[in-house]
């Protein structure tokens, strides 16, 4: 079932208004795995680092041993193309996709040559502007590059999103503050997290275990083009329970402050609204 509503997709060189089917039984993404996507977001007339997102779902393809066959500018284009039916002012979720389609070595290898791709653009609107989500702790961490393709964005490591979701919700909490393999804290089940002391802010290293975010990326060099200092740091749980503001950052929603972890209550800050005013203006100057 689509989370969105009014879905248009691209496949086979043409754009279809319906939710179509794209994969065979057989395919290799199918019962395999090996799929890939990201998502870029239309919002207020605006789709930030289009381009990045296009172009990471190529490498994330080829992270998968899969040939991305769509090059960037191509791409963006077809992605400016399917988009111009949509209202004005309308939030659209857009997600480039490659999959493998033939089996190779000991049909486990996916044969690289044969790929499929897909754009799947789907209505889904923007958080209203006073949401906020709670966190709580899980036991399941984030994997290492040794034992999970962690430089991709990859369908498969999404079931390990799902279970601690749903260990959240048991909880009663909307999401969780997870660890890398050493227990350091490395970001939320859906998001990257930052994290306000004192007026400076901080989010966890980039070290591998957790996909450093577009998003987080582009709010870093607001923050810091702005004055802000901000720490790229090992952080421990404890360093959390200590801080003044919490926030997750991704693509979906761009900014969600975070209200609670277990017991430990904060307030929306200013540093988390002036992140996401920041991004705004920031999106605003480079329009698609």
């Amino acid at each position: 079932m689509a989370t969105g509503t009014n879905i248009r997709t691209y496949f086979e060189g043409a754009w279809h208004e319906s939710d179509v089917p794209l994969m065979r039984a057989a395919d290799h993404g199918m019962w395999l795995g090996s799929a890939v996507f990201d998502g870029a977001r239309l919002a207020h007339g605006l789709v930030p680092d289009l381009d990045l997102h296009c172009a990471r779902v190529n490498r994330s393809a080829e992270a998968l041993m899969l040939e991305p066959t769509v090059a960037l500018e191509d791409m963006i284009e077809i992605i400016r193309e399917g988009l111009r039916p949509y209202a004005p002012g309308a939030a659209v979720y857009i997600r480039p996709m490659y999959w493998g389609q033939d089996t190779g070595y000991m049909a486990i290898m996916p044969d690289g040559a044969s790929t499929g791709f897909a754009i799947c653009l789907e209505e889904i609107p923007m958080p209203p502007a006073d949401a906020s989500t709670t966190l709580t702790r899980t036991r399941f961490r984030r994997p290492v590059m040794e034992n999970a393709v962690v430089n991709a964005k990859a369908a498969c490591l999404y079931p390990n999103n799902a279970r601690m979701l749903a260990e959240a919700r048991a909880k009663g909490f909307g999401n969780v503050l997870c660890a890398d393999a050493l227990g350091n804290v490395a970001e939320s089940a859906t998001a990257n997290v930052f994290m306000v002391k004192d007026g400076e802010v901080f989010t966890p290293v980039a070290n591998g275990t957790f996909l450093a975010g577009i998003t987080r990326a582009r709010h870093i060099a607001n923050m810091r083009d702005a004055g802000m200092i901000v720490h790229e740091i090992s952080l421990s749980f404890d360093d959390f329970h200590g801080a003044d503001e919490v926030f997750l950052t991704g693509n979906m929603s761009k900014v969600t402050p975070v209200t609670a972890f277990d017991d430990t209550t904060y307030q929306v800050g200013p540093v988390t609204l002036r992140a996401r005013d920041m991004y705004w203006d920031w999106a605003a100057s480079s329009p698609l």
